[in-house]
């Protein structure tokens, strides 16, 4: 454990606060820790029947370039996941799940990020439209679950989201 001498708040803004903490580690020795708040974020793997997923192709300025990734959005403050899962996935896709499969929750960058993902399996889909918000520009790709992991492999797809939820519904298939 480390010693929090002093905390400060460097930016607040709509998604992240960046915050600057001074802590007394265990040898003695004082350091800042740069800390990124994030209110946490869900994730879905949209499954169709025929075994194939619907993911977003969007542009992320972070990133600098086109992104291939599982529909995802950020909660508001004290959302529960289970409630913003299904938001998010009519927002971006259109589609409504039947059921939600609870996959896994993790943490996406613990060094600096206080961010927990929360995923899903969304089944028994019914596609209705978008509801985009205005900054947003999301194309949807409908791929084979195998077609989409390949992906991973040439690089086209390299959200660390997308892979886990991927590769954890394939073995959640296998495991059925």
């Amino acid at each position: 454990m480390e010693e929090l001498i002093q905390s400060e708040y460097v930016y607040r803004g709509r998604v992240l606060n960046l915050r600057l903490d001074t802590v007394r580690v265990k040898n003695g020795a004082v350091t800042l820790r740069e800390i990124a708040e994030h209110h946490g974020a869900v994730a879905m793997i949209p499954l169709h029947d025929d075994g194939s997923v619907t993911l977003v192709k969007q542009w992320r300025a972070a990133t600098g370039r086109v992104m291939l990734e599982i529909p995802a959005g950020t909660l508001e403050a004290n959302e529960m996941p289970e409630a913003g899962a299904p938001r998010e996935l009519a927002e971006e896709t259109g589609l409504t799940a039947g059921r939600l499969d609870f996959l896994i929750r993790f943490f996406p960058s613990p060094g600096v990020l206080t961010e927990e993902m929360f995923l899903y399996i969304a089944r028994d889909l019914t596609q209705g439209a978008q509801a985009l918000e205005s900054d947003e520009d999301i194309e949807l790709v409908t791929l084979s679950l195998d077609d989409a992991i390949a992906r991973i492999a040439t690089g086209e797809i390299a959200d660390a989201k997308t892979i886990v939820g991927l590769l954890l519904t394939r073995e959640k298939i296998r495991a059925t």
